[in-house]
């Protein structure tokens, strides 16, 4: 799923002739174009879709929405690491941990190889 997801800007620039910023999202930050709200200023919030800033919030509207879609875990969807969710998809369990002290999974066992053919000359 991808959504329409409120940021707040924390920085503005230009990359190649277009007008960036970089968004906070919950504690993300992406990189976003900033071409159809060209007046938008740092600290203001803007809803973000696709990379593009679409439409200018209120901070109390945006606010909100960033606790209803943690509530929901539509954050984690939309922003988790891709690799991480394509192991859950796969019924894997993610092998890498943030936390130091948490043991990691256990090495998934080697492969049984098909028996090899002799090719004779």
């Amino acid at each position: 799923m991808c959504l329409a997801v409120p940021g707040r800007v924390l920085d503005i620039g230009e990359k190649d002739g277009t007008r960036m910023a970089t968004v906070d999202f919950g504690g993300v930050q992406k990189e976003v174009c900033l071409e159809y709200l060209p007046d938008l200023q740092v600290g203001e919030y803007a809803i973000v879709h696709v990379g593009f800033a679409l439409q200018r919030l209120d901070e109390e509207s945006a606010k909100q929405t960033l606790e209803l879609f943690a509530q929901l875990g539509m954050l984690q969807e939309e922003f988790g690491d891709p690799w991480e969710q394509a192991a859950a998809v796969g019924g894997d369990p993610w092998p890498f941990t943030d936390d130091p002290d948490s043991d990691p999974a256990p090495a998934p066992a080697p492969a049984l190889a098909a028996p090899q053919e002799e090719v004779q000359p």
